[in-house]
């Protein structure tokens, strides 16, 4: 009968507190990408008056997960070919309310210094045959630890909430069936992410035609104001000739 071979035990404490600094780093790096993504959040709130991002949500792969995603690839178990094969351990996951705010804060992060964009999928503009539809970035940001300094991947996937909610809804389905999904339920998925996209794009033409009402209105309001402060000055004058001709 085969036996499981023992590990020592200084061994295993050696290779949970590889792991563990090794999953620290990946955390930090989503802490300083958040961070990054919560600035520029403020930013638009106090300049813009508007605030494009509706949620921010972060995950890091369990070591389980990654394991598995390497015996699936065939690939060899260790830190190194964790750090090497896979690419997504730490995800951020940002919901926008318009397509047109996905573009724009994908700008903005691309154009931070110390971001280094990798990768660049647009299932926007060519959806996944399922119908999937989402903006993705593969970045790295610089992760300063007391000893080195770590350039950590990170995968940002960028969306509409209807985006998100048939994302939400198509991984529900699949983890269900095992991935094993009934041509049925596929077609109504597809057909339920044409729906979503037209959703999507009916919002943006109403925010729009919501943005030009609101630049008349201020226009309108500028010249209003600049009319009410002409006849201010105006009156001391007209005051002034009145008292005078008295």
């Amino acid at each position: 009968m085969d036996t499981v071979p023992s590990v020592p035990i200084h061994q295993l404490k050696k290779i949970k507190t590889e792991m563990t600094r090794f999953l620290m780093t990946y955390q930090f790096a989503i802490d300083e990408m958040t961070t990054k993504i919560e600035i520029l959040q403020q930013e638009f709130h106090y300049m813009n008056d508007y605030n494009p991002i509706e949620h921010v949500n972060s995950r890091l792969k369990t070591p389980e997960s990654m394991l598995k995603k390497l015996y699936r690839k065939d690939l060899p178990v260790s830190i190194d070919s964790m750090r090497a094969n896979i690419k997504d351990i730490a995800g951020i996951r940002v919901t926008c309310s318009f397509i047109s705010d996905i573009y724009e804060i994908s700008r903005m992060l691309q154009n931070q210094r110390d971001v280094k964009v990798c990768e660049v999928k647009d299932y926007i503009e060519n959806p996944k045959p399922t119908g999937y539809q989402s903006l993705h970035l593969l970045v790295e940001v610089p992760v300063f630890m007391s000893d080195r300094t770590e350039s950590v991947p990170i995968e940002i996937q960028i969306r509409t909430i209807a985006m998100d909610f048939w994302a939400s809804l198509e991984h529900k389905i699949f983890y269900k069936y095992d991935r094993d999904v009934p041509e049925r339920l596929k077609r109504e998925l597809k057909e339920a992410a044409v729906s979503a996209a037209a959703l999507d794009h009916k919002m943006e033409k109403l925010h729009n035609e919501m943005k030009e009402i609101k630049s008349q209105d201020d226009d309108e309001d500028e010249m209003l104001e600049l009319f009410l402060q002409n006849n201010r000055l105006r009156l001391p004058e007209a005051f002034i000739r009145e008292n005078e001709d008295e």
